[in-house]
């Protein structure tokens, strides 16, 4: 029995909306959603603010469609680092970022991509490809990131909508299958039925009941 997920609910300040989307969530069939609020110090005034808490949305969680239990709202934080210099509140968890249940990285570089995967103090380094990649994934710091417990999480959602999208997609994530030796794990399953003939190509080895980020590729 998959369990579905979906580890990228905008946190906003909109809150009636922010609850709508999580109940949809829940109506839909998703066991698990994490509530992103994201921070790109590149921009001017940007700070981590503390995760939305989950008392208040809801007084009472909304029921999964087709199970008996509440859906699971996680707090997610994304940081972009374009810069060395923005990875230092990740080096020692800072005591805001500690606040949340996930901590993500957007390494901007092949240098801050290492450095993601062999000193930040985080659980998952995401990878775009709303562009080629500037870089190449190499084994050795793959291979500590995989040993320290980190996962990966590639943006699936471009390939959707453009075929030079959908090119750079597979060809990211049948890279990192390589390098991970083929696990990997499908969590944000949005527009899962239009991408299905994706997941077919790239392999789907999805888990259950026990939630958990301790994996090696995530397909967001």
């Amino acid at each position: 029995m998959a369990v579905f997920a979906d580890l990228d609910l905008r946190a906003g300040s909109d809150l009636k909306a922010l609850r709508g989307l999580v109940e949809t969530a829940a109506h839909l069939g998703y066991s698990v959603v994490a509530i992103n609020h994201i921070v790109d110090f590149k921009e001017k005034k940007q700070e981590i603010e503390k995760p939305v808490a989950v008392s208040e949305l809801f007084t009472t969680l909304p029921i999964v469609q087709g199970k008996s239990r509440p859906i699971k709202i996680l707090t997610r934080l994304t940081i972009i680092v374009s810069d060395p210099s923005h990875c230092n509140v990740l080096r020692a968890t800072s005591s805001r970022a500690r606040l949340y249940d996930v901590v993500a990285v957007f390494p901007k570089t092949e240098k801050l991509f290492h450095i993601a995967c062999t000193h930040l103090d985080v659980d998952l380094v995401c990878i775009t490809v709303t562009e080629k990649l500037p870089f190449y994934f190499k084994r050795p710091p793959i291979n500590v990131a995989i040993d320290r417990g980190l996962a990966f999480e590639l943006v699936y959602s471009p390939a959707i909508k453009d075929s030079t999208m959908r090119r750079y997609t597979i060809s990211s994530a049948l890279n990192l299958m390589q390098i991970c030796k083929g696990k990997v794990w499908f969590y944000n399953f949005r527009m899962f039925f239009a991408s299905g003939s994706l997941l077919l190509v790239v392999h789907w080895n999805c888990q259950t009941d026990s939630f958990s980020l301790k994996q090696n590729v995530l397909i967001a």
